[in-house]
């Protein structure tokens, strides 16, 4: 694995608008551009989102794991270039499909794989393994827009 091909948080908090609770991506271990990405959130007992998803069996809502992933994508779409005023927004999801509960300690590893794009509408198949098995799998559409717009 290439130090070029990787992305540590100080940068993902670059490329990503989300900040504390909502940034959901810590390291990104390697990437192609408009190939793929593999990017890693660990999962701790200090989530905020813990308190209340369930407070005698901690497990993270699915939610936010396909969010964890949109976010991994859009670091994919923003490795080539990013312009200053542009936003990434969630636009749309099919095919989400739920295997295991992810709970404290446990190491999300996400990937997406870039499918197409066409005026700023990217498309990508995504998903979320812990040691191995896949928790989570979706295919995601995002738009990227100017601020504002």
């Amino acid at each position: 694995m290439s130090e070029a091909n990787t992305i540590d948080i100080n940068k993902i908090m670059k490329l990503l608008p989300h900040r504390y609770p909502f940034l959901l991506v810590d390291r990104v271990l390697e990437f192609t551009p408009r190939q793929s990405i593999t990017a890693i959130k660990n999962v701790t007992m200090n989530e905020p989102f813990f308190q209340g998803h369930f407070p005698d069996f901690p497990v993270m809502p699915g939610v936010l794991i396909i969010e964890a992933l949109a976010q991994t994508a859009a670091l994919l779409t923003f490795t080539e270039e990013k312009k200053d005023d542009a936003i990434y927004y969630f636009a749309g999801i099919d095919a989400a499909r739920f295997k295991k509960p992810v709970v404290p300690g446990d190491q999300l590893v996400m990937v997406a794989i870039y499918q197409r794009e066409k005026a700023g509408i990217y498309k990508f198949h995504v998903k979320a393994t812990v040691d191995g098995e896949l928790v989570a799998e979706a295919d995601i559409t995002c738009a990227v827009r100017t601020k504002g717009a």
